[in-house]
């Protein structure tokens, strides 16, 4: 079979297709002006590396001769992976949405010359099936209607890209309030799964804005159920079959209400997320259960995402062997040759693993409860080396692809992940790979005229970055800052900030999600309601707040309010699909609390304070090191307010300060937490205790 012209890509998804019968194109000036000379339809089909249903359509329909022969007939035939041109998924995306009323991957559409959609849709198989119309029958009709009826097509895909328009790109500005706030809460507790935890029926994914949003209203309200939907859907999720219990991580989602049977692709970003949203909870809560799940996420990062030069790879596939979840899969008989006959026994009453299995005649392994079992999670019951073992035993099976593409936004998520990691778990090793991450960024994926790209592969970079990936880096540079206290990392955010706003900037307020100097498409989204990963309008307005409460500047303030004003409407009319947004608004509600800790740096006393202030939980504050020498010249420069600490005499000590307005020094470290949480926790009576 004679390879198409994806055959040059570097994007793993491409490559999955570059021997397909298809004449694939990828988007490029070539596929779109021979679509405009030859006034053909474009046939756009849009997917990742790590997506089962892109596979199967693959397989089934774009390997389909028939199939093949009519695209390259009738069609320019263009393939995408979302995760290198996330704004024409976003564009093309809304699209479906608004023609179907849902979206997903493979992603279809049919666009006219001028790359307006007509048509949309999402799995299609080669021929009708169970309800689906056959992708055969559809590109029949639809060819036949461009020759007899263009105009019609034509039509409705201006009329659609007028509306895709309206959806993405128009503001709804309004004055930032608490209605939001509150509507989002009542939302969520509407819709919580009090039996299994999570958020509305199935699929449910383990999406963690929602949590961090809850958290943060607990502290402010004091509203003890925000936090029981937080641990029951933390705790649920760890013990379903959606968590690896032996690799360890997060699959993509579960297909039922129980977290048992996920979709089983692994995305960094999601395991970025979802370590920070445990390390929140385990900050609020003090349970160590918490705590172990982030390490246990990042011990995975580390063994099957981390590429050796410092960056993260984007995920592993949900398939091996042909079919979805065969890697991650178990029969009694399988562990117990690898356990032996006893551990193997008493291993799978432990992890669910039966005769019958509970996914084609094999078991994922999981924790849920079964009748007749003890109370408590057991698992200390079982030797370590179990899970050791096992492991071992599964790394020897045909292994799920690895999207080894290295993405600027993903890796920026990853590393905010582990410099969080650092600050709460007092682990230092977990600072040096967000500093390798961000390293290898700054080293691979700048362009030498400074302009940040957003793709990594095989020593290429490639696409000019969007919002998402400037965002996303300002926010890991503040986490590594915060964990340290590292000027470099804080005028690195400052300088990543300063190139967003330059790049992404709109009239009337917001950031647009692809650049000034990007490629000119049909919609130039600018949004705040979060997809798979936060909103990058979202996690910039929390930026801006973070960074006037940082370093006292009027003009980082007042971006950062004419940012919550821009989609302040879209807030109060769409909460639920805005709580990264939403957690913007409640720093912004809270006072800034900021702890500074003077004293040398090499002192146990001064290490002490700092270990006590930055493993606290402080949402609406900072905790700051006031040092002495050059490193603190650069500090004062940037935080004027740290000019105004006076250095303790005798021995080191810390300032909390409300509202720029400082308590006595404190010398205990106990002192400490004890006042950082009674401030974190203004409105509660008797906060848990770490």
């Amino acid at each position: 079979m004679t390879a198409n012209r994806l055959r040059t890509e570097k994007s793993p998804y491409l490559l999955q297709h570059a021997q397909d019968p298809v004449d694939w194109y990828p988007w490029s000036d070539e596929a779109l002006e021979r679509a405009r000379l030859e006034d053909r339809p474009i046939f756009l089909s849009i997917g990742y590396a790590a997506c089962h249903w892109c596979h199967v359509m693959g397989r089934e329909s774009f390997r389909d001769r028939e199939v093949a022969d009519l695209l390259n007939r009738h069609y320019v035939p263009v393939k995408v992976d979302r995760e290198e041109r996330p704004d024409l998924d976003q564009i093309y995306m809304a699209a479906c949405q608004t023609l179907t009323g849902h979206g997903g991957w493979p992603l279809t559409a049919i666009l006219d010359p001028r790359q307006n959609p007509f048509f949309a849709g999402t799995y299609f198989p080669p021929r009708a099936r169970g309800g689906r119309p056959g992708l055969v029958d559809v590109l029949t009709r639809i060819a036949e209607l461009w020759r007899t009826d263009r105009d019609r097509l034509v039509l409705a895909g201006h009329q659609l890209a007028e509306v895709v328009r309206d959806n993405l790109a128009v503001l709804s500005p309004g004055t930032p309030g608490d209605e939001p706030l509150h509507q989002a809460y009542r939302q969520l507790a509407m819709t919580f799964d009090a039996a299994h935890g999570g958020f509305g029926p199935p699929p449910k994914f383990p999406n963690p804005a929602p949590l961090g949003f809850l958290l943060r209203h607990y502290s402010l309200t004091g509203e003890p159920l925000a936090l029981t939907m937080v641990d029951k859907t933390l705790r649920a999720m760890r013990q379903g079959g959606i968590w690896d219990h032996i690799g360890f991580g997060f699959a993509r989602y579960s297909t039922d209400r129980l977290w048992l049977v996920p979709h089983f692709e692994k995305m960094l970003y999601d395991q970025a997320l979802l370590a920070i949203a445990y390390l929140e909870a385990y900050q609020v809560t003090g349970d160590p259960h918490h705590a172990q799940v982030a390490r246990d996420i990042f011990s995975y990062g580390q063994r099957e995402l981390a590429d050796p030069g410092g960056g993260f790879y984007t995920a592993e596939d949900a398939d091996s062997e042909g079919e979805e979840g065969e890697y991650y899969l178990w029969t009694p008989a399988q562990v117990r040759q690898v356990l032996g006959e006893d551990l193997g026994n008493r291993y799978c009453r432990r992890f669910g693993i039966t005769e019958e299995g509970n996914f084609r005649g094999k078991s994922i392994p999981n924790r849920l409860s079964r009748p007749g079992e003890p109370a408590g999670d057991g698992e200390a019951e079982l030797p370590a080396e179990a899970q050791t073992r096992l492991l071992q035993a599964r790394s020897r099976r045909p292994r799920p692809l690895l999207d080894d593409k290295i993405l600027t936004a993903g890796n920026a998520l990853m590393a905010a992940a582990f410099a969080r990691g650092s600050r709460v778990l007092g682990n230092a090793e977990y600072a040096r790979v967000a500093e390798r991450a961000l390293a290898f960024i700054e080293a691979h994926l700048v362009r030498e005229d400074g302009r940040l790209l957003a793709r990594y592969r095989e020593g290429q970079a490639a696409f000019p970055a969007y919002l998402d990936d400037h965002a996303f880096l300002v926010w890991a540079y503040l986490e590594v800052f915060e964990a340290g206290g590292d000027p470099g990392a804080l005028e690195a955010a400052l300088r990543w900030n300063q190139a967003m706003l330059k790049l992404f900037a709109g009239e009337g307020g917001g950031f647009f999600f692809y650049a000034g100097d990007g490629e000119e498409l049909i919609a130039r989204p600018r949004t705040m309601m979060d997809g798979p990963m936060p909103a990058g309008n979202a996690v910039a307005a929390l930026n801006l707040l973070r960074l006037a409460a940082l370093t006292g500047d009027d003009g980082q303030a007042a971006l950062a309010d004419r940012q919550l004003s821009a989609f302040a409407g879209q807030a109060e009319s769409a909460p639920g699909l805005s709580h990264h947004f939403l957690t913007a608004l409640q720093f912004r509600q809270a006072p800034v609390v900021t702890v500074v800790v003077a004293g040398p740096e090499d002192h146990p006393g001064t290490r002490l304070l700092l270990q006590a202030g930055r493993e606290s939980w402080l949402p609406g504050g900072f905790v700051l090191h006031a040092r002495e020498g050059e490193i603190g010249v650069r500090l004062e420069r940037i935080i004027p307010f740290l000019r105004e600490k006076a250095r303790p005499v005798g021995q080191p000590a810390a300032y909390l300060c409300r509202d720029y307005a400082c308590q006595e020094p404190i010398t205990d470290p106990a002192v400490l937490r004890a006042a950082i949480r009674a401030s974190s926790f203004a409105g509660i009576a008797a906060a848990p205790e770490n």
